[in-house]
């Protein structure tokens, strides 16, 4: 297996720029300035705007959406954004909701993305659950997302929105992606149950995917994040390991050889 230069520039909470063999890809947009959002009747409210505006990121490939029925995953800038992108990947019920170029993938279901200079990544769905068992009707479907260069998801995982569950426990069994960007935060909106990982979710993650590096992103710039990356790390930290968990700080681009 080829070693891959990545870099990763984190832009604010699920947003993060992806850049990978000449491609650029870049997670659930979001790039309004703080404010709130009615979502019946839970208001979220964003507290920090994004590190980079659109205009200041240049070329985007892709956009990888996890989904799109939440303003913190796809607010108003972050939908004129997708009008501008080739390639724009999420749920199939996304993709019939937001229409024009976006494609809808079923987990397990991989695409193929050429660079210019004739670089292949292979874009597999993988399920994901955002919260508890139930929830599935309240916060909709959800997908994740593995990169491969040679194989399918020998590179990257990014999660999305999910917990851990045996849906994320069945990405780890069946392929070994060298990097894991963990949507975390324990978003709650509904009370104590949360919707991304909190940091037992992570830690579980972490083991399962036990020769990859991870990064979390999804941590800070929304009201109902409870767990900040220096939480999570901390939490790392006391298990042993905090080697494994890099916390980004957003508007910087880190380069990460895996």
């Amino acid at each position: 297996m080829n070693n891959s230069t990545v870099k990763l520039t984190l832009i604010g909470g699920p947003t993060i720029l992806i850049e990978t063999g000449g491609l650029r890809l870049l997670t659930d947009p979001t790039f309004d300035p703080p404010g709130s959002y009615q979502s019946g009747s839970i208001t979220l409210q964003k507290t920090i705007g994004p590190a980079l505006s659109v205009a200041e990121l240049g070329r985007i490939d892709a956009v990888l959406l996890s989904h799109d029925q939440h303003a913190d995953n796809l607010d108003t800038a972050g939908r004129a954004l997708l009008t501008d992108i080739p390639t724009v990947l999420t749920t199939r019920i996304g993709a019939q909701r937001l229409g024009g170029k976006t494609r809808g993938l079923a987990p397990w279901e991989t695409i193929e993305i050429n660079a210019a200079g004739g670089t292949r990544l292979h874009v597999t769905a993988t399920p994901a659950r955002h919260g508890p068992v139930g929830i599935e009707p309240i916060a909709g479907d959800v997908v994740g997302f593995l990169l491969g260069n040679e194989t399918p998801g020998d590179l990257i995982y990014v999660t999305g929105d999910t917990v851990w569950y045996e849906g994320v426990a069945e990405v780890a069994r069946r392929h070994q992606p060298r990097l894991v960007i963990l949507f975390a935060g324990s978003a709650k909106t509904r009370g104590s149950f949360h919707l991304t990982m909190d940091s037992n979710d992570a830690i579980e993650t972490a083991h399962a995917f036990k020769n990859a590096q991870l990064v979390a992103i999804h941590t800070d710039g929304w009201a109902h994040f409870t767990e900040s990356g220096e939480n999570l790390a901390r939490a790392f930290g006391a298990l042993g390991l905090g080697g494994r968990l890099q916390v980004l700080k957003a508007g910087i681009t880190t380069p990460l050889m895996l």
